[in-house]
């Protein structure tokens, strides 16, 4: 295992598209808007299966449509779909996803850990303890909420890869978003912590998707946010990345 102490930003222009394989099955947290959703319908563009969740069961209902429609347009139309209403910041909640996975018998090749949430701007100590505890929550207890549910799953397959969403505010540090910047830390972390403890055939990455229109960037930038690219101009190269990380890349920390 490889767990180097500074980030590494991978070559995408290096990376062969066919390395990607056989079709997989991708379980995305946070599905319904932004990142998540950007990437789900590139990846069921592409011909994989899509497990989704999200807390937002009228989001959800439209992603359905719109990601049978992307799997339309491949050879693999008849690909099914998994979206469910799940809710990461719950243990039980995350378990009930788990379950249906079992029954269904499609175990995820790649789980990516990207619901995530931010802070209002605001000096820590103004923050309330509320936005704190969700941030915390979601960015944190979210993915290991996750990763206890699945991991072993993975472990009987005796292979998969972890995507944890970090960002370069898990590398740095702002003002106003201590909440947010303490959580992605905390992923760096767990990353390299559970990067030890998975056997061989699994692997783990801390992903920083760089800088990227999201409502989670406007929140923050405001309307400067516009200047830098968007979720669907993201994806593609966050897809290929993605697609082609192996159990040589466990415990790396990357950026798109």
């Amino acid at each position: 295992m490889t767990t180097p102490s500074t980030p590494t930003t991978v070559n995408l222009e290096e990376l062969s598209m066919s390395a990607a394989g056989a079709p997989k099955t991708v379980l995305i947290t946070g599905v319904s808007r932004g990142l998540g959703k950007a990437l789900a319908l590139e990846l069921a563009k592409r011909g994989h299966t899509i497990i989704g969740c999200s807390r937002s069961q009228d989001k959800l209902n439209s992603l359905h449509a719109e990601l049978a429609s992307a799997s339309s347009s491949t050879s693999s139309s008849q690909i099914k779909h998994l979206i469910m209403k799940v809710d990461v910041r719950s243990n039980s909640s995350v378990e009930e996803l788990a379950h249906a996975v079992m029954e269904k018998k499609s175990i995820p090749d790649i789980v990516v850990n990207n619901a995530g949430t931010i802070n209002r701007n605001n000096r820590l100590w103004e923050v309330p303890a509320e936005d704190f505890d969700n941030v915390m929550d979601t960015n944190v207890k979210g993915v290991a909420n996750v990763l206890r549910h699945f991991i072993p799953l993975m472990i009987d397959k005796k292979q998969g890869i972890i995507v944890n969403l970090s960002s370069g505010w898990g590398r740095s540090a702002a003002a106003q978003v201590a909440p947010y910047c303490a959580s992605k830390w905390a992923i760096e972390g767990l990353t390299k912590s559970v990067a030890k403890e998975i056997p061989t055939g699994i692997a783990v990455v801390a992903l920083s998707p760089g800088v990227i229109n999201t409502e989670m960037l406007q929140s923050c930038f405001g309307s400067s946010a516009s200047l830098y690219q968007a979720p669907e101009s993201w994806a593609p190269k966050a897809a290929t990345m993605i697609l082609n990380l192996t159990v040589a890349d466990n415990g790396l920390s990357l950026t798109v």
